[in-house]
């Protein structure tokens, strides 16, 4: 895949994760006002706290996520600028550009996909 391609659909998916994690705590912090509003659990039915709590959960895993997926990318320009971009970081050989195309912050070939790296 072309360098300047492969930075330009990074540099996209990120800016659309920020976008993205700014709403995210956004609804963590809506989420958690709500579990200290002023009643807090008390005189709540359980089934409206235990709704609350998994809103604040999910809003929080959200975060999590996003932050992760943002560690990938931003891992995969830094392998533009050093150039080891389109290689398997296991085996070193080249990473088709259907993978790339597909999945830019890719850091292994198909083969190594589910083999975990460390960076």
């Amino acid at each position: 895949m072309d360098l300047d391609r492969a930075r330009t659909l990074l540099t996209t998916e990120l800016a659309e994760l920020d976008e993205r994690e700014r709403f995210a705590r956004s609804s963590l912090a809506e989420a958690s006002a709500d579990m200290v509003g002023e009643e807090g659990a008390l005189g709540q039915h359980p089934a409206d706290y235990g709704s609350e709590v998994n809103t604040t959960m999910e809003a929080g895993l959200s975060v999590d996520t996003i932050a992760e997926q943002r560690r990938r990318l931003i891992d995969a320009v830094e392998r533009i600028d050093t150039g080891t971009y389109g290689r398997c970081a296991v085996c070193h050989r080249r990473i088709d550009d259907e993978r790339l195309e597909a999945r830019p912050e890719a850091a292994t070939c198909r083969e190594h996909a589910d083999t975990p790296v460390v960076t």
